[in-house]
């Protein structure tokens, strides 16, 4: 079990009028209500695919871009601010996507105790919060723990991407997960892959560029 300290901090936000109806209206149709029980996950997409899950989608443009490209995968997105969840329900239902699901929670929670062993082929972790400050970093998400639940819930063969435009966070997060033992690096090198062409450039990839900041993707297979 991973330790409690959370690696975010639940804002409140300014939830739009929009935002607010899509999440009373819109919920059915593309939210999960979780309890500490393994999802049927077949039943909530009603079909069987190819399934993705964005950790921490922020405002949903990426995870909605995602599912309106390839309609023959199913995207699950997991998400604590509720203004980004409203957003990403009225993206999906403008685009008329029916291959996206939502869950509002804490993704550790997630990953640990509602989505089941080996079922899923690709996980994403995009331009998570770097925490710059030192005395912050025991809040940073990916560590070993975090890992090792992550390696839970991918099929043998899936793929776990991520990427930082935060060089210090992108040398930690390669160092833990070459020393991960479920995971081996995609990159020939061992070091940080190119970037992934299938993903659309998230606001925080957008900010960073007119920052002038690097990218660092990094890409890591489950081994059997």
């Amino acid at each position: 079990m991973m330790r409690t300290i959370r690696s975010f901090v639940v804002r409140g936000g300014r939830m739009t009028d929009a935002q607010q109806r899509a999440l009373g209206e819109l919920w059915p149709r593309y939210g999960i209500d979780t309890a500490d029980a393994p999802l049927d996950l077949d039943a909530c997409f009603g079909r069987r695919a190819p399934r993705t899950l964005e950790i921490g989608f922020g405002n949903g443009d990426h995870l909605a871009t995602l599912a309106a490209r390839h309609p023959e995968r199913d995207y699950l997105g997991i998400e604590v601010h509720r203004p980004g969840v409203g957003r990403l329900l009225l993206s999906c239902d403008a685009q008329g996507s029916r291959n996206v699901r939502a869950i509002c929670r804490d993704a550790v929670e997630v990953l640990e105790h509602v989505l089941p062993v080996a079922s899923l082929d690709e996980v994403l972790l995009l331009f998570p919060d770097p925490w710059h400050k030192k005395r912050h970093h025991k809040r940073r998400i990916v560590q070993a723990p975090f890992i090792a639940l992550v390696a839970k819930v991918l099929a043998p063969g899936g793929v776990f991407r991520l990427a930082t435009d935060w060089e210090p966070y992108a040398e930690e997060m390669l160092a833990q997960l070459n020393a991960a033992p479920d995971f081996e690096n995609l990159a020939p090198d061992g070091g940080y892959a190119a970037r992934d062409e299938s993903r659309a450039a998230t606001r925080f990839e957008r900010r960073g560029q007119r920052l002038g900041h690097g990218v660092w993707d990094l890409s890591f297979r489950r081994t059997p």
